[in-house]
C-alpha cells in the first residue's frame, strides 16, 4: 500500500506532539526548528508554584514559535511559514540536587537529565530533524545542557543543538528591575514573570522575601554567590523559604518586559538557525 502525501502542514498547528505523521514527513523536508522547553519541579518559596520553570519555559517556547511562523518579514525577504517551527513535548523534571531539602522538589539529577535529552536529539536526528533550541526555564540545568552539546558534536556533528535560558537573556530589562542586594531565585525577575504568564498561580499572600543582603548569610553561602570561582551550597543554606531575593516588589509590567525582551533575542537567534 502506498502512503499518501501532503503538501501543507495545517496552519494552526504549533505542538509537534499535535501533527499527524504526514506532517511530520513534510516537516521534515522543511528543515523545521524544533523548540524543547525543560524545566523542574521543585521549590519555589511560599508564593510560586513548583512548576515555575515550566511554566515560563513553555510560554516562551510558544511565543519564539508562533513568532516565527506569524511574523514579520525577515531581513533576507522570507517570511513566517507554518510548518517553520514546533514546539517539543516539554521536560517538566531538571537538575535540583539544590533544592531537594525544601519542599515539593523532584530531583532527576544530572545523568538522567543528559541521557533523557540526549536520547531526544538522537531520535530526532535519525527521524530527519537537524536543529533543536532547548530553552530552560531553569538555570541548574544549563551545566547538564553543556555536557550534552560536548558530547553531540563527538556523535552528531552535523546536528544543530542549541540551548538558551530564560531569565539570564533579558539582561537589560532586569537592570531596570528594584532587586535587593541578593536576588534571584523565586525573586522580583521570575516572580514578575509568573505574574505576567498567569497570575492566577501566585499566591501573592505569600510572596514572602527570603536572603536579600550578603552580610545576613552565612560564610559558605556568601561565597557561593561569587560568580567565578564557583562554588555551591543548597538553597535551605540562604533562607528557610529558599527564596533569593524580595518578590513582594514584583510586577505585571515588569514581568511583560522581561519577557518580551527574551522573545525577542530567541526570535531573532532563531531566525539566523534557521538559515543554516
Amino acid at each position: 500500500m502506498t502512503r499518501p502525501t501532503i503538501t501543507e502542514i495545517r496552519s494552526h498547528i504549533r505542538d509537534y506532539a499535535d501533527l499527524t505523521s504526514l506532517e511530520v514527513e513534510r516537516a521534515k523536508e522543511r528543515r523545521s526548528l524544533l523548540v524543547l522547553p525543560v524545566g523542574a519541579c521543585e521549590q519555589h518559596g511560599d508564593g510560586l508554584p513548583l512548576g515555575t520553570d515550566n511554566v515560563r519555559a513553555a510560554h516562551v517556547a510558544r511565543a519564539v514559535v508562533d513568532a516565527l511562523t506569524d511574523g514579520d518579514s525577515l531581513t533576507d525577504g522570507a517570511r513566517g511559514r507554518a510548518g517553520s517551527a514546533f514546539v517539543l513535548p516539554s521536560i517538566d523534571y531538571g537538575v535540583s540536587p539544590h533544592h531537594r531539602f525544601l519542599p515539593g522538589t523532584i530531583n532527576i539529577g544530572p545523568r538522567l537529565f543528559i541521557d533523557l535529552v540526549t536520547s531526544i536529539v538522537h531520535e530526532l536526528a535519525d527521524a530527519g530533524f537537524d536543529r533543536l533550541l532547548v530553552i530552560t526555564g531553569h538555570g541548574g540545568n544549563l551545566a547538564a545542557l553543556g555536557v550534552v552539546q560536548q558530547s553531540l558534536l563527538a556523535t552528531r556533528p552535523d546536528f544543530v543543538f542549541a540551548y538558551a535560558p530564560v531569565s539570564a537573556l533579558a539582561s537589560e530589562t532586569t537592570k531596570a528591575l528594584p532587586r535587593t542586594e541578593v536576588s534571584g531565585h523565586c525573586g522580583e525577575s521570575e516572580t514578575s514573570q509568573m505574574l505576567a504568564i498567569d497570575a492566577d498561580l501566585v499566591d501573592t499572600d505569600h510572596l514572602n522575601p527570603g536572603a536579600t543582603r550578603l552580610d545576613d548569610l552565612e560564610p559558605r553561602a556568601r561565597l557561593s554567590r561569587t560568580k567565578s570561582p564557583s562554588t555551591a551550597v543548597t538553597f535551605d543554606r540562604y533562607a528557610d523559604n529558599g527564596v533569593l531575593g524580595d518578590p513582594r516588589t514584583a510586577t505585571v509590567a515588569a514581568g511583560e518586559g522581561i519577557l518580551g525582551e527574551v522573545v525577542d533575542r530567541l526570535v531573532a537567534y532563531c531566525r539566523e538557525l534557521q538559515r543554516l
